[in-house]
């Protein structure tokens, strides 16, 4: 009696299973290196944005002090178009309606002091004269809707680098404003809090050795100590995006090359 030939009835079940699963691991790795490549182009794109705006900072700092921006300029201001100008400003400060900010510095752990400034056109503008010790008394707290009158002969022409506001607060940590905890330096709520009208949307840090020595207050903050540091990682992040797409193809070759190979034998 002749033999029968051995039918292997599970092979063609088994093959559609492993040719499905290999499509899928070919169709993962063609979108894992389609995603990688995306990243790594976006942080080259992130990288060279970043170096030129610290290429416009760096200019910003170092021009000439201009006016700060008037009343008129107030909406137009912006991080991108004027964070860290070096700008002046000229009239009385209003020391009564002083208020610190927590602040971390080189010189230790304190309070940014910021005292607005009435200008001779009766807008007001804050300045942070600088760094003083946790030690150092409080200010006074001001009067309620304390008004800059028109008009006024300026006193003290400042200049520093024009900072935009910083509302809510900082981390985990909000504005108190009826206690005068202040934990980021917030122009609107700072200005609602000490009765101040007409006041810009900026603040201005101001430079080292400006304090006046007629200080109503007997503060003596340190200025200069703005630190100006943008975190430049992206070289590092596009690199590593490109690796692992490099990583992908080359799992993606091994994948067709061991379908090719399956297909000889």
């Amino acid at each position: 009696m002749s033999k029968q030939p051995h039918v292997n009835e599970g092979g063609a079940p088994g093959a559609a299973r492993s040719g499905a699963l290999r499509l899928a691991l070919l169709a993962g790795a063609v979108l894992l290196i389609a995603g990688f490549l995306a990243l790594g182009s976006w942080q080259v794109q992130r990288l060279f944005w970043k170096r030129a705006l610290i290429e416009r900072v760096e200019q910003r700092v170092h021009a000439a002090p201009a006016a700060a921006p008037g009343a008129a300029r107030w909406n137009g201001v912006t991080a991108a178009t004027d964070e860290y100008r070096h700008v002046r400003v000229a009239g009385i400060l209003l020391f009564e309606a002083s208020v610190r900010s927590q602040a971390v510095t080189a010189l230790g752990s304190g309070y940014w002091l910021l005292t607005p400034l009435c200008q001779q056109d009766g807008t007001v503008v804050l300045v942070n004269r600088g760094f003083v010790e946790a030690a150092a008394p409080a200010p006074a707290t001001a009067t309620p809707a304390l008004a800059c009158p028109p008009g006024t002969v300026p006193r003290v022409t400042m200049t520093g680098l024009l900072r935009v506001s910083e509302p809510n607060g900082g981390f985990l940590r909000k504005n108190d404003p009826s206690k005068q905890r202040w934990y980021s330096r917030d122009v609107r709520a700072i200005a609602a809090a000490q009765g101040l009208q007409r006041v810009a949307p900026y603040f201005v840090d101001a430079a080292a050795g400006q304090e006046p020595s007629d200080a109503a207050d007997g503060q003596r903050p340190v200025g200069g100590l703005t630190v100006i540091a943008f975190p430049d990682s992206h070289l590092v992040y596009a690199l590593t995006w490109f690796a692992l797409a490099a990583m992908s193809a080359a799992m993606l070759w091994w994948l067709l090359r061991g379908g090719a190979r399956r297909r000889r034998d």
